[in-house]
C-alpha cells in the first residue's frame, strides 16, 4: 500500500491510532506506536482550556519524541481562539507534527458548546476554523469528521469540499452520524463518495475490530489510510495485525492470556512512571478490564482490581490469576 503522506510528513505505517479521550495518554500512544502505528493522535485538547490556561488542559499536551509523528487534535468552534492557541501552544513545538481540528465527536458536553460534531452544521464556519488556522502554521493541518448530523442531513461530501477549498491537508471520515453516536454500522459509502470527490488524502474510520475490517474498508472506499478507535481498547496487537496485513502478510501475532498479563504489568508501570501510583492504579482499573475482556473467570479478577489502589496489589491479583490458570510465558 502507498505511504500517506500529510503535508510534509511521511508515515511509515497507513495505520492511524484515533484519538480516544481518557485513553490515547502518553503511555497507550507508546505502546501503540511499538505495534505499528504510523500516526498517533493525543486526547482531545479544549482549546478554549488552553486560551484560558487551564493546567489540566495543558498536561494532555505531553509527547513522547519516541512517537513521532505526533498529531495533537485540538476542539473548539472560535476561529480566533483556535488560531490564537495554535500560535501560541503548538508552532513552536517541534515535537508537534500534524494539527487536528475536531470535527466529529458526538458527546453531548462537546456538542452542547457548539464544539465537536456540531460543526457539520455550520461548514462555513467550519471552514473559516481551518483558513485560519491555515494562515498562521506551516504544520500541515487535518480534521476528523462524521458522515453527518443526522440521517437527514448526511453531508460529509459537502462539508469536505469546504475544508479543503480553505486548505486542508487530510481528511478523516467516521462513517457515522452524530445522532448515531457509536451504535449500528458505520457506512463506508459515504467515505468511499468522499475519497471520490477530494484531492487530498481520507483516512477512513469506524468498525475497524480486526484486520480484515481493514482490507474490507479499503476495497469499499478507496481510502488512503485507516483508522483504528475502539478496537483497540485491550488489543494493541490489533495494529501489528493490520499493518501486517496491508503489507501482504497473514502471519498474525496471536497474543496468549500470558502475553495480556505481561502486557497489563507493563502498561502499569509505564503509566505509574508518568503519573503518581495511586492515580496510574486508578486509570489501569478500565485498561485491565479491557485487556482480560474474555479471557477465564475474568469478571472476578476484574472486580478484585477494581478494589486496589497500589501497584503491589495489581502484580499480586495477576500473579495469582496466572498460578491458577497455569499461564508462563511460553
Amino acid at each position: 500500500m502507498k505511504k500517506l503522506k500529510i503535508g510534509n510528513i511521511e508515515l511509515e505505517s497507513n495505520v492511524v491510532l484515533a484519538p480516544m479521550a481518557g485513553v490515547t495518554d502518553i503511555t497507550y500512544r507508546t505502546i501503540c506506536k511499538e505495534m505499528g502505528a504510523g500516526l498517533v493522535h493525543t486526547e482531545m485538547i479544549s482549546a478554549k482550556g488552553l486560551y484560558y490556561q487551564d493546567k489540566k488542559t495543558e498536561e494532555l499536551m505531553r509527547i513522547n519524541e519516541d512517537n513521532r509523528p505526533v498529531s495533537m487534535q485540538i476542539f473548539g468552534s472560535d476561529p480566533y481562539i483556535m488560531s490564537y492557541v495554535v500560535e501560541k501552544y503548538i508552532n513552536n513545538r517541534s515535537d508537534v507534527d500534524i494539527i487536528d481540528i475536531n470535527m466529529g465527536c458526538p458527546a453531548p458536553k462537546i456538542v452542547k458548546n457548539k464544539d465537536g460534531c456540531f460543526l457539520m452544521r455550520e461548514p462555513e464556519l467550519a471552514g473559516k476554523i481551518i483558513n485560519k488556522i491555515k494562515d498562521v502554521t506551516k504544520k500541515p493541518v487535518t480534521a476528523k469528521i462524521r458522515s453527518g448530523w443526522s440521517s437527514d442531513s448526511i453531508n460529509a461530501v459537502e462539508f469536505a469540499k469546504v475544508l479543503e477549498y480553505n486548505g486542508l491537508d487530510m481528511l478523516t471520515v467516521h462513517g457515522r452520524t452524530k445522532e448515531q453516536y457509536y451504535t449500528g454500522n458505520a457506512d463506508y459509502k459515504i467515505i468511499r463518495d468522499v475519497k471520490k470527490n477530494i484531492k487530498i488524502p481520507v483516512t477512513g474510520n469506524g468498525d475497524i475490530y480486526s484486520p480484515r475490517d481493514a482490507v474490507k474498508m479499503i476495497e469499499e472506499t478507496n481510502c488512503d489510510a485507516v483508522m483504528i478507535g475502539r478496537g483497540i481498547l485491550g488489543n494493541p496487537w490489533l495494529i501489528l495485525n493490520t499493518f501486517k496485513i496491508l503489507n501482504n502478510d497473514n502471519e498474525f501475532y496471536l497474543p496468549s492470556p500470558a502475553d495480556k498479563i505481561n502486557m497489563i504489568k507493563r502498561h502499569a508501570i509505564m503509566l505509574i512512571n508518568e503519573l503518581n501510583e495511586k492515580i496510574a492504579i486508578l486509570e489501569m482499573r478500565k485498561f485491565a478490564a479491557w485487556y482480560m475482556k474474555g479471557m477465564k473467570n475474568s469478571s472476578e479478577v476484574r472486580n478484585s482490581i477494581n478494589k486496589i489502589t497500589r501497584a503491589e496489589e495489581l502484580f499480586m491479583i495477576l500473579d495469582n490469576y496466572a498460578k491458577v490458570y497455569g499461564l508462563n510465558d511460553d
